[in-house]
């Protein structure tokens, strides 16, 4: 079975966005299921509540993007579309980007980029250049193909709890 071209799935965030977390371009399982980080393997709802603290991987998934909204967090991807055959990031070929230079001007509050993965962060850091103001972090992936055990991941991951808002309204 050769490669087929798949879609990435579109930017989730609130305008007030501070950080956003960025992919290569979802999974098999993401994909058919139209939400970001929808196989049970993947470690990322685990990995961010973990950071932000906030019980995330025992939300449903409109209840979790409801406390990434509340949080200052976005998702997306740097890859648009691809050929792919299966989900590995290693199998995609003519990758459409994402424009994630226009992060910067879309996200007033942004402070900082995060790259789930060494693919998203090599394609990324390409796409950015230089970040005037923004911090660029390079992530473990969340993947379950990356085998590192959770609690190294974790300890990486729990950096991002600092550009994110407190959730608290301030009404």
């Amino acid at each position: 079975m050769g490669s087929v071209v798949k879609q990435g799935l579109g930017p989730i965030a609130a305008r007030d966005a501070r950080l956003f977390i960025l992919g290569s371009l979802p999974g098999d399982a993401s994909l058919a299921a139209q939400r970001y980080y929808a196989h049970p393997t993947n470690q990322f709802w685990r990995l961010l509540g973990d950071a932000i603290g906030e019980p995330l991987a025992a939300l449903d998934y409109e209840q979790r993007l409801e406390r990434l909204a509340k949080r200052g967090v976005g998702l997306w991807d740097v890859v648009a579309s691809a050929e792919r055959s299966g989900s590995l990031d290693g199998a995609i070929r003519q990758a459409g980007l994402n424009p994630i230079e226009r992060l910067r001007e879309d996200f007033p509050e942004l402070r900082a980029i995060a790259f789930n993965g060494g693919t998203a962060a090599r394609t990324g850091r390409k796409l950015l250049g230089t970040a005037d103001g923004i911090a660029l972090i390079d992530l473990p992936s969340s993947s379950a193909a990356n085998t590192r055990p959770f609690a190294d991941k974790a300890a990486t991951w729990r950096q991002l709890g600092r550009f994110c808002s407190s959730g608290v309204s301030e009404a």
